[in-house]
């Protein structure tokens, strides 16, 4: 199973346990639809993409027959529809009168263009595959929900990491079709910076692999300067310093840590071409112009342990201050949060989330 980007770096290593553990996953009904005629922001087109999507709880409909109660839940890079599926997120959201409670809440959580079971490079054309964007990810959900999903407006989206990033494209590409936005662990600007480099560097240590042969290797672990690259960095971007001291605080346990880590993520690698895709997808992203025109109510919350979006980076409260209805929370650095993968642990902002419902039912 390949090992997720950020949203599970360190759950493999240590993790909160839920005071019960429902297995969301198995609940989760699976659907596949084929979105013909796709054409992508390069010009490149392909004669139909394949969405994969997992539902939870049951759909209400208004008199018209519409569905109302429809929440999108977004992954991160490297994730999959089922990456939100996981106890230390829906034991704390899912259940009786929890913030998403199923017996109101109708759950979509889509395997996003280029990931888990939707059309990716690794499903036969590798780096001939349309170079994919944040656009045309946003698109593809857009199609799914209102070609297959019969969902024509909905309630809430919610996104980490990239999801985060796709609740923006979201607000600015389809104004009020989300009647409130709560995007996680994320920046309202252009990816640049260490942000930028850190995405190359995973890039760049594929590509640059002798085994890489412009995306035609026989196999990924056959690339393990490349693969080595990618455990490393995402090792350090999605670390929390403050746990790691904590649980690492000698120079014996931190290298045994390490090394430990690495060896589990390189059992398993990422597809190099799926991966190099998903990181470069990032590249057109920058909603800060337009963020005044995000007019529905918004939740935005970062973690100060955050290697990614660092607090301060890109002034998130005066970007939060162009939205009209717009709110910024910082969740402190503990020894308890998890880096950027604190968006998969509501425990540290489900309060956060359920005062934001309750402002704006």
């Amino acid at each position: 199973m390949r090992v997720l980007f950020v949203l599970t770096l360190f759950t493999a290593v240590f993790s909160l346990s839920p005071a019960h553990a429902e297995d969301w996953r198995a609940a989760a009904e699976k659907h596949t639809v084929e979105l013909a005629d796709f054409t992508f922001r390069t010009g490149e087109t392909l004669p139909s993409i394949t969405m994969t999507y997992y539902t939870l709880g049951t759909p209400e409909r208004d008199e018209d027959g519409r569905i109302t109660n429809a929440v999108l839940l977004l992954h991160g890079t490297g994730g999959n529809g089922q990456s939100l599926l996981r106890p230390s997120f829906g034991d704390e959201l899912f259940g009786p009168s929890q913030p998403l409670d199923l017996a109101h809440h109708y759950i979509i959580s889509p395997d996003n263009l280029g990931h888990g079971d939707s059309s990716k490079p690794s499903d036969g054309l590798r780096a001939a595959f349309p170079r994919y964007d944040y656009d045309d990810m946003v698109e593809a959900q857009y199609r799914m929900l209102t070609e297959s999903a019969d969902v024509h407006s909905l309630e809430l989206i919610i996104g980490t990491s990239m999801g985060c990033m796709h609740s923006f494209v979201w607000g600015e590409t389809y104004p009020g079709f989300a009647r409130r936005l709560v995007p996680l662990a994320c920046n309202a600007i252009e990816i640049a910076g260490r942000n930028r480099m850190f995405r190359q560097m995973i890039i760049d240590g594929f590509e640059q692999d002798p085994a890489y042969n412009g995306g035609n290797y026989a196999d990924a672990a056959d690339l393990k300067t490349g693969v080595a690259i990618w455990a490393n960095t995402l090792i350090l971007a999605g670390s929390n310093p403050y746990r790691l001291q904590a649980d690492a605080p000698t120079r014996e346990d931190a290298v045994d840590l390490l090394h430990g880590t690495v060896a589990r993520y390189t059992s398993s690698p990422a597809d190099p071409n799926d991966t190099i895709y998903q990181f470069d997808a990032s590249r057109t992203y920058n909603p800060a112009p337009r963020l005044s025109e995000i007019e529905v109510p918004v939740l935005w919350i970062n973690s100060a342990d955050d290697f990614i979006n660092p607090p301060g980076l890109g002034d998130p409260e005066a970007l939060a201050a162009e939205m009209p209805n717009a709110r910024f929370v910082l969740v402190p650095a503990t020894t308890e949060t998890r880096g950027h993968g604190t968006h998969t642990y509501p425990v540290f902002w489900k309060d956060d989330l359920a005062a934001f419902l309750a402002d704006y039912p």
